[in-house]
């Protein structure tokens, strides 16, 4: 990870809340792609030795995204993620809960807001994560988050220097 990036990880138990501050050295167009199309977020949202598998995704308000992180030995823990609304480029925001692999939701989920900007050629990504309960929170910490979050945002600033055009 490059020390002169910006990554900041904050929890506010109180609120029930994560904000998430990260940036990257290119441009917001390719990092807005990666967060946003599903072959290269399959790439790179899955802490190794586990892969992401999106068994469909439609970024459009309303549309969904639903994907699996897979074990080495197969075992799969599916998502499904409502898009809620999209400013091309610079901010969305989703819906996100743990499911079943028939697409049952887990309640509580969580509400996701991400914002892009970009100044010098380096793209800021706030995220700002609202959970629905504490005890949702707290679960999320405790099967290792922070740390699978941090991972993976690591697998994304050594992928996009290869989606570079």
């Amino acid at each position: 990870m490059n020390p002169q990036l910006l990554f900041d990880f904050t929890v506010d138990k109180a609120k029930q809340m994560v904000f998430i501050t990260r940036e990257f050295d290119a441009d917001q167009s390719l990092v807005w792609d990666a967060f946003t199309r599903a072959d290269i977020l399959d790439q790179w949202t899955a802490p190794k030795p586990w892969r992401a598998k999106t068994k469909y995704m439609d970024f459009k308000v309303g549309g969904k995204r639903f994907y699996a992180m897979v074990s080495p030995e197969g075992v799969e823990r599916w998502s499904i993620q409502e898009y809620r609304s999209i400013t091309p480029k610079t901010h969305f925001k989703m819906y996100n809960a743990f499911a079943d692999k028939d697409e049952n939701p887990e309640l509580p989920g969580s509400e996701w807001d991400y914002h892009f900007s970009e100044e010098n050629g380096i793209t800021k990504v706030n995220i700002t994560i609202y959970n629905e309960s504490l005890a949702r929170m707290e679960k999320m910490i405790e099967m290792g988050f922070k740390e699978g979050f941090t991972m993976t945002i690591s697998q994304l600033e050594q992928l996009l220097p290869t989606l570079k055009k």
